[in-house]
This record gives C-alpha cells, sequence and structure tokens, in this order.
C-alpha cells in the first residue's frame, strides 16, 4: 500500500493462488480498491536483466510455465515467515530451518571452520559463508522479523559492502 502511494503502478506477484492465505482481508480490500496496484497469482520472478541497474524481470507462470519479460526499475521481495533459501542451498550455511547465516553464526554450524570460511580474515557481521555475499532482513537466522530491522540491517551492511571491496581490490 506504502509504495502505491508514490509508484505510477505496484505489481503484486503471488506464488500461490490468492492473497487470502497470507493477508488479513482488509488489506487484501485495500488492494483490491487502489486502480494502480495489480496482483499476479502463481507467478515467479525467475531473473532479474539489467547493467549497473534493475531494467526488467522475468516472470514466470507456475501453472503454464510461461515466461514474459517485464520493464522493471525496482523490485521489493516479501518471502513471509518461512525462508524459501533452498536455491542457495550449496552456496551458503544455512541453519536447520533454511535461515541464512552471517557473521559469527557461521561458527556454529558443527561444520569445521576451514570448510565453512575460506577467507583468513573473520566474516564480516553481516557477510554469509561466500565472501562478499551478505544476508539482512527476515531471511537471516537470528533477525529481528521486523521491517525497520531489516532496514537497519541494510544501511549497515552498506558499510561492510565498502570494506569488502576495498579489500578485494
Amino acid at each position: 500500500m506504502n509504495f502505491a502511494k508514490y509508484a505510477k503502478s505496484v505489481t503484486m506477484l503471488v506464488r500461490g493462488d490468492s492473497l487470502t492465505k497470507s493477508m488479513s482481508q482488509y488489506l487484501i480490500d485495500q488492494i483490491a480498491a487502489t486502480p494502480n496496484i495489480t496482483v499476479q497469482t502463481h507467478t515467479s520472478v525467475i531473473e532479474a536483466k539489467g547493467g549497473t541497474q534493475l531494467e526488467a524481470l522475468v516472470l514466470q507462470n507456475a501453472i503454464t510455465g510461461a515466461t514474459e519479460t517485464v520493464p522493471a526499475q525496482s523490485l521489493f521481495i516479501f518471502i513471509g515467515a518461512t525462508p524459501h533459501t533452498d536455491w542457495l542451498e550449496d552456496l551458503v550455511q544455512r541453519d536447520g530451518r533454511g535461515y541464512l547465516l552471517t557473521g559469527p553464526d557461521l561458527a556454529s554450524t558443527g561444520v569445521p571452520p576451514h570448510q565453512v570460511w575460506s577467507q583468513e580474515r573473520p566474516p564480516f557481521l553481516l557477510e554469509t559463508s561466500l565472501p562478499g555475499v551478505f544476508a539482512v532482513g527476515d531471511v537471516r537466522c537470528g533477525s529481528i522479523k521486523r521491517v525497520a530491522s531489516g532496514v537497519g540491517e541494510g544501511s549497515i551492511c552498506v558499510q561492510f559492502v565498502h570494506q569488502y571491496l576495498g579489500a578485494v581490490r
């Protein structure tokens, strides 16, 4: 609802068949009554395209398998209470529920440290087991699960990204 106040159009992509399983009816009614919000069900983002900024998204319909490339200037991801990080299984360390382990939490994996972290330096606070890849917000193990916390972590993370990039130059 907040994005719709400022954007020309907002498209909500819902992996399932409706918003009713995960959202209050009053909010569903507000969304339906807002002319610049479109809801696409059974749809997922499968690719982001662009050079130095986001230019387009490739969407896929889960029922038909059809894909569509649409122009996009921004993307906000809300994955809900389940982290849905299975696609990262072989790339970064996760806890038993699928949340991404970052910073000091990497030491709690029970896996020998050299198999979790490949660098001589310790991982930055929000850095995953893959150096230079950071995680913030609800998807991170131990996060507060509040918007303000995710935003705060994102702003702090910028400092770590700069430190990482400064070290690899």
